[in-house]
C-alpha cells in the first residue's frame, strides 16, 4: 500500500513538472483604496461649495495561463464607493466585472491573434492607454492581428452591435461603433519611432437609419537621446469628421526632455475651436489615459473639454526616489490654444502637483497627493465657478498586489 502510495504521489509529481514545463499559471489580485479630499476638482469651486471626502476602491482578481501557443488573461473587477452599498445585503446590486477577458494564439513565434476584452497601451498613453488611474480603468472589445520581430507590427479591428442580430444597429455606451487602427514600432539601442493610424467611427441616426461619422487620427511618438538628455516627442493630425458629422481639422504637438538629476522640462499643444471659427479645430486625444498628461486635477480631457479652445501647457516635473520613498512635484502653466472670445486673455491657469509614495513591500504601496489650482478669469468662462476659491485636490491610497499562485 505504501508503495503505491509513494508511486502515486511521484507519478503526480512528474506529471506537475511536465505541466509546468509546457505551460505557466499565475493567480494574483489588488485591493486599492483611495480617500480623496477636494474643492474644485475639475472644474472651480463655487463661491459657497464645500468640500468633498470620500473613498472609493478597486478590487481586481487576475488569472493568467501560458503555454508554447496560447495565452490566456482573465481580470476579474469591483469598483465601488465606501458607503453605497448596505451592511446587511441580500441581492447584489454592485455585480463583479470583467475587466478583461482574451486569449492570445501565436501561429508562430512573430505572428499572432489576440481576441477578446483589452486594455490598449500604446506608446505614451496619449491616444490608447488603459486610464489605470480610474479604478473602472479602460478595456476595448476588439481583435489585433500581431506581427513581431525586429518590428512590431499591430492590425486592430473591432465592430459593434446591439445583440438583436436582426439588425445593424449599435446604441451601447462605448464611444465608437467600428475602429480599425495600424501600429509600426521599430527600435534602436537609443532610440524609437512609432507610428499610428487609427479610423474611428461614431454611430448616429438620421430619419431612422444608423449612419456612422469616421475621423482619421495619424502620426506618430518618437523616443531618443541627446548627450545626457532623454527626448520624447509626439505628432497627430485629426480629420473626417466629428461624432456630430462637423468637419475635423485638428493636431497635436508634444515635446519634452528629461535631464539625469529627475528633471523635465516639457510643451504640449492640443489645438481648439475660437469662437469665431466655422470648422471644428478641437484635438481629441480619443482612447489615451489624459489624467497623466495636463495636471492631476483633471480639468482638461478627462471626460471634459471637447470641442473646446484647446491647450497649451508648458511643464516642469520633477521626481525623486531613493530606497522605499518616492516624491514627485509638477508644475503646469495653462493657456487657451486659440480665442475664448473678443475680450478674453488666453491665460487659463497654473497648476501645482505634489505627490509621495513609501514601499512598503513588492506587494504594498502607500501614496499621497496634493494638488492646486490657480486659475485665471478666463477658466471661469471655460468652467464656471468662482477663480478666487481655494481649489485644491488631495488622496490618500493603499495599493496591495499580493501574488496567491506564482
Amino acid at each position: 500500500m505504501r508503495n503505491k502510495i509513494i508511486s502515486s504521489l511521484a507519478g503526480l509529481f512528474l506529471i506537475l513538472i511536465a505541466f509546468q514545463a509546457s505551460a505557466q499559471f499565475s493567480l494574483s489580485g489588488e485591493f486599492r483604496p483611495r480617500t480623496e479630499l477636494s474643492h474644485g476638482y475639475k472644474s472651480l469651486a463655487g463661491p459657497d461649495q464645500d468640500a468633498s471626502l470620500y473613498t472609493a476602491q478597486r478590487t481586481r482578481l487576475n488569472a493568467r495561463y501560458q503555454s508554447d501557443n496560447v495565452i490566456t488573461f482573465l481580470v476579474l473587477q469591483d469598483v465601488r464607493a465606501w458607503g453605497s452599498q448596505a451592511q446587511l445585503t441580500g441581492n447584489e446590486d454592485f455585480a463583479t466585472s470583467i475587466h478583461q477577458a482574451w486569449a492570445e494564439v501565436f501561429f508562430t513565434p512573430e505572428l499572432s491573434l489576440k481576441a477578446g476584452r483589452q486594455e490598449l497601451v500604446y506608446d505614451d498613453h496619449r491616444i490608447f492607454g488603459n486610464v489605470g488611474w480610474a479604478h473602472q480603468a479602460r478595456s476595448h472589445d476588439l481583435a489585433i492581428l500581431k506581427y513581431q520581430e525586429e518590428i512590431s507590427l499591430h492590425l486592430g479591428i473591432a465592430h459593434h452591435e446591439n445583440t438583436n442580430v436582426t439588425n445593424n444597429i449599435f446604441d451601447g455606451n462605448d464611444a465608437y461603433k467600428d475602429l480599425q487602427f495600424v501600429w509600426f514600432n521599430k527600435a534602436w539601442d537609443d532610440a524609437s519611432l512609432s507610428l499610428l493610424v487609427l479610423n474611428n467611427g461614431v454611430p448616429y441616426f438620421s430619419n431612422d437609419e444608423q449612419k456612422v461619422n469616421y475621423s482619421q487620427t495619424m502620426g506618430g511618438h518618437t523616443k531618443f537621446k541627446i548627450g545626457k538628455f532623454n527626448v520624447a516627442a509626439n505628432a497627430y493630425y485629426q480629420t473626417g469628421k466629428t461624432g456630430s458629422g462637423d468637419d475635423l481639422n485638428a493636431y497635436n504637438l508634444l515635446i519634452e526632455a528629461t535631464c539625469p538629476r529627475g528633471i523635465t522640462w516639457g510643451y504640449e499643444r492640443l489645438s481648439g475651436t475660437a469662437y469665431d471659427d466655422d470648422q471644428n479645430k478641437s484635438f481629441t486625444p480619443l482612447y489615451g489615459t489624459n489624467h497623466k498628461f495636463n495636471g492631476f486635477m483633471d480639468y482638461f480631457y478627462v471626460g471634459n473639454h471637447a470641442n473646446n479652445v484647446g491647450l497649451n501647457d508648458i511643464y516642469a516635473k520633477y521626481s525623486y526616489s531613493k530606497d522605499k520613498l518616492s516624491l514627485n512635484a509638477h508644475l503646469h502653466y495653462f493657456s487657451a490654444a486659440t480665442k475664448i472670445n473678443a475680450d478674453a486673455s488666453n491665460y487659463l491657469g497654473t497648476e501645482l502637483d505634489l505627490g509621495a509614495g513609501w514601499k512598503i513591500s513588492d506587494e504594498a504601496k502607500i501614496s499621497c497627493g496634493l494638488s492646486f489650482m490657480f486659475a485665471g478669469d478666463s477658466m471661469e468662462l471655460l468652467k464656471g465657478g468662482d477663480q478666487s476659491s481655494t481649489n485644491y485636490w488631495s488622496y490618500l491610497m493603499l495599493s496591495v498586489t499580493p501574488n496567491f499562485i506564482k
